[in-house]
């Protein structure tokens, strides 16, 4: 995906397992007018914060192309990347609470050329990548492979507007359904896409107003990027929601976090410490004495957004993904 109003408080970290998100629970958040919130993840330990604070669904999109291998678009991205990283997230997501609903992105040239070569990939992404869904990009023409990913049991979550596989025949990454017909085409795709049998919609850089209407005619759930607010649920790209790139300002992104600057000045810090001889000092080193002698307080790790696990066997294991619950560091985001 190139573009981008959930539930919940935000404060603190949620690390208690609740309900799996399915795509039965989200039409049950859409009828109750529960907002859904969904956000890419393309690694374990994003993916694990990513659970822990709520998110609904994590979408391994094939914006990794751009946000993880630096191309300018997502059409270089293959298969076996695209296992390899939905396979990490699910790793990240049974490492925390396990709720969240993992998307898998079908590549370009993955599902468009045959139907056999669809159905294969789509599977490979739920049997070996561990999705539990698969998004798809197009309208009505890929409907019949929606019905038939439907009937063998592939949820089916479906991409229409700006649609980032086809930025060259769209002539870029350019807001769709202004004009009257095009409008009409991408409300019939919507149409088309739900009787197939999808179980939600991302609608991508459309107008609002456009976005508004599409939801309220669909029984499924839909998810706007750059479309507005009426919609039942938003999905950005996590790398953009915490401002890692300082020099991509689309409208539809509002930055929550500046990390840019804050990894810039953390990795800093470290190496004029490395430097200057300040870093590591003895409380980052072992000694000869046995475990049990130089053993101080619990063992803790700081981790990203502030928050801290802590272990009785002072192991370094603690560092993986196996921490306990974690808890806010002082001084940390509330």
């Amino acid at each position: 995906m190139g573009y981008g109003p959930g539930s919940g408080s935000g404060s603190g970290v949620r690390a208690v397992r609740g309900s799996k998100v399915t795509h039965l629970a989200l039409r049950n958040m859409k009828d109750q007018g529960e907002r859904i919130a969904m956000v890419t993840a393309y690694d374990a330990s994003f993916a694990r914060l990513c659970d822990q604070a709520g998110t609904d669904i994590l979408l391994v999109g094939d914006s990794l192309g751009m946000v993880i291998q630096g191309d300018d678009n997502t059409l270089a991205v293959t298969m076996d990347e695209m296992i390899y990283h939905c396979r990490a997230v699910a790793r990240g997501v049974a490492a925390a609470t396990g709720r969240a609903m993992i998307v898998g992105d079908l590549p370009f040239m993955s599902y468009q050329s045959a139907e056999d070569e669809a159905l294969r990939n789509a599977g490979r992404l739920i049997k070996d990548g561990k999705a539990e869904a698969v998004k798809l990009e197009g309208g009505a023409e890929y409907a019949p492979l929606v019905s038939k990913l439907a009937r063998i049991g592939i949820p089916v979550m479906g991409h229409i507007g700006l649609t980032p596989q086809s930025l060259h025949a769209l002539g870029g990454f350019k807001i769709q359904g202004r004009e009257a017909g095009q409008a009409e085409r991408l409300k019939a795709d919507a149409q088309a896409l739900a009787a197939a049998g999808a179980f939600s919609l991302v609608l991508e850089g459309i107008p609002h107003e456009l976005a508004a209407e599409i939801t309220a005619e669909l029984p499924i759930p839909t998810i706007g990027i750059g479309a507005g607010p009426e919609c039942d649920g938003q999905v950005l790209v996590l790398y953009d929601l915490l401002g890692m790139n300082e020099e991509f300002r689309p409208r539809f992104v509002k930055r929550y976090e500046n990390f840019a600057v804050r990894v810039r000045t953390a990795v800093d810090t470290y190496i004029n410490e490395v430097r200057s001889g300040e870093f590591p000092t003895a409380e980052h080193s072992f000694s000869r004495e046995p475990p049990g002698k130089e053993r101080g307080p619990a063992a803790r790790v700081a981790a990203a957004g502030g928050v801290v696990a802590e272990s009785d066997s002072g192991d370094f294991a603690l560092a993986g993904l196996g921490c306990v619950q974690l808890r806010p560091l002082n001084g940390g985001r509330e």
